[in-house]
């Protein structure tokens, strides 16, 4: 039992030893000790309110993001809508320029075919014109053959044109 209860001797030394450790531990050790825990629970802290505050930025990042998306969609859309606007207008505009291209094209043709009308009939006619001249010319000489045929046939023409 002497190991249990120790004498008096003995407990007042390690009473004294105790008080002596903790005054030196109290002076030297638990300052920096609790100081470093201050420490620590204040970048705990820190950390916690940074991931915090990462978090709402991550969260307000991914709604700038969804934003950035649906307006960059937006002018997607709108871009497509004039492309295929601008596309629809030069496409009207080429079907102009080529309906008037042809309609210009028919104009010249039909004035190229007229003149071309005109200019057979004038040659039609002046060949026509030829041809009764000559056949004339012909048949006067077969029956103007003789003389007194002749002089009978030009007092014809002379009364004919008095009478006009």
């Amino acid at each position: 039992m002497e190991l249990l209860l120790p004498g008096l001797g003995y407990f007042l030394y390690m009473l004294i030893a105790f008080i002596i450790v903790m005054v030196i531990l109290a002076k030297f050790a638990w300052k920096p000790i609790l100081k470093m825990l201050n420490d620590r629970e204040t970048g705990i802290a820190e950390s916690l309110s940074a991931a915090e505050k990462a978090r709402h930025e991550m969260a307000s990042l991914k709604s700038e993001n969804e934003q950035l998306l649906l307006k960059a969609a937006e002018e997607r859309t709108l871009m497509l809508k004039e492309a295929k606007e601008a596309g629809d207008k030069i496409i009207a505009e080429s079907q102009e320029k080529a309906k008037a291209e042809f309609n210009r094209i028919v104009a010249d043709a039909r004035l190229v075919i007229d003149q071309q009308k005109n200019q057979a009939m004038i040659d039609v006619k002046n060949r026509v014109g030829d041809l009764v001249v000559e056949l004339s010319e012909k048949i006067l000489r077969r029956q103007l053959q003789d003389k007194s045929a002749q002089e009978a046939y030009i007092n014809d023409l002379v009364q004919d044109v008095k009478l006009n």
